[in-house]
């Protein structure tokens, strides 16, 4: 067995990337999506590859990136989910946090709470903040309990209990109790689900979880259950939002954790491609279809966040710190009341799509307009098997033109000036509003627009280099076939960082190792495939939010106090300017990530210099517009003939099976030693 197959559900493709571990064979491939049903698109894809002789017997290693939780999320379409609370706190899930949702609207409100209040139901019970017990859970509050829920007619269940983090007893009893009543009822915890403190944003990451289960669950026994015939000899790994694979049963359990699984595969395949090229620090583009994540990576890791909101709901979580924009190549173009052209986050998806897809789309998108201008071939996508048809891609942006009163070039170019400012604005939030200057990195675009926008991205920001990966439209499938296992466990107990707590501090760490040995164990991880990160979430006493202060494994197993202080006000200072070392710090939450190596491609195939000093050739030329006022007589080159080592300079189209990658006049591009482009952005 040798194959391992990557596979990135997107919203108008599934993408493929298919690796032979031993002969070092790549294989790519895509296939439209079904949004109605993601997993035939997969299956499809699969038995597209055995056609071609592709031994499915010989995979391994099937690893999913799946987009169910968060279409889920997105449709309301979960399950009939209850609520079980501590006595007294039955509304916190609408009561929240006191908030407005946007700032400048009075009129604006959270969405609906995915719980009604006739199925929220209160435990007579009370754990206090040090674990004791101040109110004992007795038979009977179980029995009324199981009776309510029941009652209820809801197909799973939320319990999240007051100070459950500290001492999650009560929940386990209920939670026992109620499965031998209602066997077939789908159960979260909140101690199991997001075991630290803040009550609303642990419960609301509860309530997202068994509101996720029934869906996900019957998605994920199905797809293993036709996979098994298809693969017999494969295991299915899930990705997470974090990065990492975890098995069927986990995502099954912690659906949840599934919500930011494609975006969190796009930055494990960046890190992989920028780490082939030898570059460091990168700001990536991921262009799709519906929506553009970009996302700072520094020292070829990136930021992992643990707040986040999802379809106006919170989350606490781990995830890759990516941000979001509506901006894809579907995003349609259309006017404000102000009489402004807007571009997004409105998409026509896969279907009916873009005018230019000839699937019955009339409304102005970015891939028509690309279509317009010559960025994109008539040919179309995949290779020529989706052909574009660009009088239907004009008739759709004439409406605007006329409205505007320019021609359908330069409207279409204003489509694409404002399509990328979107994205500009939303690299700006992960970079200058963090103190990063863009100009310190190099832009890693992929999917299946990025390398045609990113150097338009690329000047707007002042970033002069960019690196294209050899298949960036199948980056999320290629950074699921060279993910890992993993696992993450945490502690929270607020502790002052002082000599007499050092011991308590132990203790926890000491914790956490046996909790991470144990899923090395029942994941049959040993020896070198175990891998383990530490940090710690710290604050000053009296801020809100905490700061991740990571820990080598030494530094792990014998905690300094003083080296604790000094990594803290590091992070400070790298984070906000500042420290003041007089101030008192408390450490608030403890975390290990356990990590079982997997194995997978190396530094991506090494190739000679086969074209070492030649400049590339063109297979034809067409016209293209750059400023939307006149043609350019433009080279257009095959990806797949161009040679590591070989040179060529923009103005320039670059077109391979997965992506277009468009170089402006005077932009240069040299193919490195494993067929990555390096251009160098003309000012």
């Amino acid at each position: 067995m040798s194959w391992i197959i990557g596979v990135d559900v997107g919203g108008t493709f599934t993408d493929f990337h298919v690796y032979d571990d031993v002969s070092g064979e790549l294989r790519l491939h895509k296939t439209p999506s079904t949004p109605d049903n993601p997993a035939r698109a997969v299956l499809n894809g699969i038995n597209e590859l055995a056609s071609g002789d592709l031994d499915l017997n010989q995979v391994s290693r099937l690893s999913h990136g799946t987009t169910v939780a968060t279409n889920t999320l997105i449709q309301r379409r979960g399950g009939k989910a209850a609520l079980l609370v501590t006595e007294g706190f039955r509304d916190l899930l609408e009561i929240g946090r006191q908030i407005r949702p946007h700032m400048f609207s009075f009129q604006q409100d959270y969405p609906t709470p995915l719980v009604p209040r006739e199925r929220r139901f209160e435990a007579a019970e009370r754990i206090l903040y040090d674990g004791s017990v101040h109110r004992a859970l007795d038979q009977d509050a179980i029995d009324k309990a199981v009776a309510q829920v029941a009652n209820s007619g809801a197909d799973c269940l939320a319990i999240c209990l007051i100070f459950g983090f500290i001492n999650p007893d009560n929940e386990r009893r209920l939670r026992q109790a109620l499965h031998e009543a209602l066997p077939d009822l789908h159960i979260s915890i909140s101690s199991e689900v997001q075991p630290e403190f803040r009550e609303y944003e642990r419960l609301s990451t509860t309530v997202l979880n068994t509101y996720l289960q029934p869906i996900m669950g019957s998605y994920l026994a199905d797809f293993e259950d036709q996979l098994t015939k298809l693969m017999p000899n494969a295991n299915l790994g899930i990705n997470q939002s974090a990065g990492g694979l975890m098995t069927p049963a986990r995502a099954r359990q912690l659906p949840i954790r599934t919500a930011l699984s494609g975006p969190a595969a796009g930055v494990v395949g960046a890190i992989d491609a920028a780490r082939s090229a030898d570059i460091a620090n990168v700001i990536t583009l991921d262009m799709g279809g519906t929506s553009a994540d970009v996302c700072l990576i520094r020292d070829l890791e990136a930021e992992v966040a643990y707040d986040r909101w999802i379809e106006g709901y919170p989350l606490r979580l781990a995830s890759v710190d990516v941000n979001a924009v509506g901006a894809g190549g579907g995003s349609i173009a259309w006017f404000e009341r102000d009489g402004l052209m807007k571009v997004g986050p409105q998409s026509a998806g896969a279907v009916p799509g873009p005018a230019c897809y000839g699937h019955g789309g009339v409304e102005p998108t970015v891939s028509d307009a690309n279509l317009v201008l010559g960025r994109l071939s008539e040919k179309g996508l995949l290779g020529g098997g989706m052909a574009l048809q660009v009088d239907a891609a004009r008739a759709s942006l004439a409406v605007a033109a006329e409205r505007l009163g320019m021609s359908i070039e330069r409207t279409a170019h204003g489509v694409l000036g404002i399509v990328a400012a979107n994205m500009v604005r939303a690299i700006r939030t992960i970079s200058v509003e963090r103190g990063h200057d863009p100009r310190d990195f190099v832009l890693l675009p992929f999917g299946g627009a990025g390398p045609l926008h990113a150097a338009d991205v690329g000047r707007a920001l002042g970033i002069t280099r960019m690196l294209v990966p050899t298949a960036p439209g199948i980056l999320c499938a290629r950074g699921l076939v060279v993910s890992d296992l993993r696992e993450g466990f945490v502690i929270s107990r607020v502790t002052p960082l002082i000599v007499d707590k050092m011991t308590d501090l132990n203790a926890n760490l000491a914790d956490l190792r046996r909790q991470a040995a144990a899923w090395f164990e029942t994941a049959g991880i040993d020896g070198e495939a175990q891998a383990t990160m530490y940090s710690l979430d710290m604050r000053y006493i009296g801020q809100n939010y905490e700061l991740a202060v990571e820990l080598d494994e030494d530094q792990a197993r014998q905690p300094d106090l003083s080296l604790l202080a000094e990594k803290f006000f590091a992070a400070h200072e790298r984070n906000y300017g500042y420290h003041n070392p007089d101030d008192p710090v408390e450490v608030v939450n403890l975390r290990v990530t356990a990590i079982g190596r997997l194995a997978g491609p190396g530094d991506g195939g090494a190739q000679g210099m086969d074209g070492a000093g030649e400049m590339a050739v063109a297979d034809h030329n067409r016209p293209v517009w750059f400023d939307g006022e006149a043609s350019v007589d433009t080279p257009v080159y095959d990806r797949a003939k161009l040679l590591p080592g070989q040179t060529l300079a923009g103005p320039a189209v670059i077109e391979q099976l997965d992506a277009t990658t468009v170089l402006g006049p005077g932009d240069q591009c040299a193919i490195d030693r494993v067929g990555n482009l390096i251009v160098e952005l003309a000012p």
